[in-house]
């Protein structure tokens, strides 16, 4: 990626000495052991970026809503709130239709955060001059494992130590060949998550650079309604993945022996 693609690039050159040093003192990466540069910093800040923009649109809307007598009549346009409720209630009857409503009560701390930082994060890509988050392997293979670890928290928390032998498989002569086969399939999670969003959200961002360079002002349009949807449904199946792998985790055994059946 060049430099200056960005606002948040243009302002990371005025640090870069003090990037440089910093990123001289993690040393070189460990795929393709390759050195880091100041550049490298910027998927970091975008990342941070769109954590607090998240944040300050919750506690905008949450404002709104402690407004009893305002929060409980529907509001005649769009706004924010309007926005925010139509959008997580959207994900919350996903979540429900994944697994019980009581599960999904419970974990929609973690689906709603997941769709909300995805969904900001990749709606940036139709912004020129923004920086991508989601469009760099780091950003999105971090969020993958934050899900992974989570997730198989959840599974340990709700099943114990039945959550370790369902992975054997139901007899336990095959668990010698089941256990590593459901052990790789779970470590695999994280790495879909992260290369199907990032792939994505790269590609999208380089074509509609690549378009608004010939044309700025009817050649992109297209271009940018595509992105729309791409970024609708990046969002979709990260939040739709994240959901089925809580909701197999956990599970209880009457629930896995249906799922097998």
């Amino acid at each position: 990626m060049p430099e200056h693609s960005s606002w948040l690039t243009l302002i990371l050159s005025h640090f870069r000495e003090t990037l440089d040093h910093n990123a001289d003192m993690l040393g070189e990466s460990i795929v393709g052991k390759q050195s880091p540069t100041w550049h490298g910093f910027e998927p970091l800040a975008a990342s941070l970026f769109i954590t607090v923009l998240v944040l300050l649109i919750a506690a905008r809307v949450r404002s709104r809503l402690n407004q009893t007598d305002e929060a409980i009549i529907p509001e005649d346009k769009l706004t924010l709130r309007t926005f925010m409720e139509f959008f997580l209630a959207y994900f919350y009857d996903l979540a429900k239709s994944v697994m019980d409503a009581e599960r999904a009560k419970k974990y929609f701390p973690l689906i709603g955060t997941a769709a909300m930082f995805v969904f900001f994060a990749n709606i940036m890509a139709l912004i020129p001059g923004m920086p991508v988050a989601t469009s760099n392997l780091n950003i999105t293979l971090g969020s993958g494992l934050v899900v992974f670890v989570l997730f198989n928290a959840y599974g340990l928390m709700a099943n114990g130590s039945h959550y370790i032998k369902h992975l054997a498989g139901p007899v336990w002569w095959l668990a010698p060949l089941l256990f590593p086969l459901e052990v790789l399939s779970l470590c695999i999670r994280p790495v879909t998550l992260a290369v199907r969003l990032m792939v994505n959200m790269a590609a999208d961002h380089v074509m509609l650079g690549l378009f608004l360079g010939l044309a700025a002002v009817l050649l992109p349009i297209p271009v940018m309604l595509l992105g729309c949807l791409v970024v609708v449904v990046q969002t979709l199946v990260f939040t739709l993945l994240t959901c089925i792998y809580i909701a197999l985790a956990t599970e209880g055994d009457e629930e896995h022996a249906e799922h097998a059946h």
